[in-house]
């Protein structure tokens, strides 16, 4: 909303990010909730456009331009709901026993699979290719990017900007890690490899972990986005008097 209603920060970076949160809103807000009602009950994109800003600073503006910011923005979301569309139905072609429990915190695909009663084959398969290719892909362009960066970094004259940017970068790289590392080792681990117990924990660092420390990462650290912030609170604040 900050960076919606902002025109100062009306960036390429700023897209990314509200993209970026919005998505975590909208994962959390399907895991979380159920995760907090089994504890009270007690039952059981952003890598090429730093590349291109430290890399090609001078063609930032040029090669960031909003039409490719959209483009990348709808292409991610395309692909991944015709993922997820295919995933429901080889979801629909499975049989389940009635009351059938998953000893998960949330439906997550890969639990979902391992107790259902009929050939999972096809289902295992799909999963693991578009996985792997999920994972391939974004990873290499991530590791591309980094190995630039630090490359131009090398080359930087200025210790405090390149201090800044090797923060900012590491900051990036070790959540990625840690987000790609345990979604990763949950899909495609086999069912007789992980117990139901370390892949809930496994789950609660991509799907909890990771979106709580975004904002730090990538907003709450950022004076534009703190700047944005305190002058939408200053308008709630104005408008509510």
């Amino acid at each position: 909303m900050a960076i919606s209603l902002d025109s100062h920060i009306h960036t390429a970076m700023y897209f990314f990010l509200s993209n970026l949160s919005f998505v975590d809103i909208c994962f959390t807000s399907t895991t979380v909730p159920k995760m907090l009602m089994n504890i009270q009950a007690q039952n059981k994109v952003m890598a090429y456009d730093r590349f291109v800003a430290i890399c090609h600073p001078l063609r930032y503006t040029l090669i960031m331009n909003p039409q490719l910011c959209v483009l990348l923005v709808l292409m991610s979301w395309i692909i991944m709901l015709c993922i997820s569309l295919i995933h429901i139905l080889l979801m629909m072609q499975l049989i389940f026993s009635t009351g059938t429990e998953i000893p998960h915190f949330f439906c997550e695909l890969a639990q979902v699979l391992k107790v259902a009663r009929s050939d999972i084959l096809i289902s295992n398969i799909f999963l693991y290719v578009t996985t792997l290719l999920i994972a391939l892909f974004p990873a290499s362009g991530i590791i591309y990017s980094c190995s630039q960066i630090v490359s131009s970094l090398l080359r930087m004259s200025s210790t405090a900007g390149r201090y800044k940017a090797f923060s900012t970068c590491g900051s990036h790289l070790c959540v990625v890690l840690l987000f790609y590392g345990t979604s990763l080792g949950v899909y495609l681990s086999s069912a007789g490899t992980h117990s139901s117990h370390e892949s809930s924990v496994a789950s609660v660092m991509y799907t909890v972990v990771t979106p709580m420390l975004n904002p730090f990462i990538y907003s709450l650290r950022n004076k534009d986005v703190k700047g944005a912030l305190r002058r939408l609170l200053s308008r709630v604040a104005c408008g509510s008097l």
